[in-house]
């Protein structure tokens, strides 16, 4: 937010998108998420095969009480608990930090909130606008 307030000092244009996730960590979609973690990070071999593995065949059911639903395949999501989950979630989104670099913009992201913001001088204005269009 520094930035912001520098460019707004200096008279700048500013533009800011605030992005909530929301119930981030049952958004992860595991075939992406393994996808992420061979190609962007080069995850391989028995690593790549153990996360495969520990993705594939997971189910999930509700319980309430003495009452239980049948099992459903987990497609998405993260089992609960796991320490591992901070991490792959980072390594999850780390694309969409490249993808808003690219476009000359700067992204601050904190777990499922993602701030993404450029600024510049008045007589630029229209580069500006053309990364917001890019953005919707």
């Amino acid at each position: 937010m520094a930035d912001i307030l520098w460019a707004i000092d200096n008279f700048n244009l500013s533009l800011l998108a605030l992005l909530d996730l929301s119930s981030a960590f049952d958004t992860v979609d595991h075939k992406i998420l393994l996808r992420r973690l061979e190609v962007s990070h080069g995850v391989q071999g028995t690593a790549l095969s153990w996360f495969t593995s520990y993705f594939n065949g997971r189910t999930w059911f509700i319980r309430c009480r003495a009452s239980r639903s049948n099992p459903a395949l987990l497609g998405c999501g993260v089992p609960q608990g796991s320490v591992l989950w901070p991490i792959l979630f980072v390594l999850y989104t780390a694309d969409l930090v490249r993808l808003i670099e690219n476009f000359g913009l700067h992204p601050h992201l904190y777990v499922n909130d993602t701030q993404v913001y450029g600024f510049v001088v008045p007589t630029q204005a229209v580069h500006l606008q053309q990364q917001n269009v890019i953005l919707h």
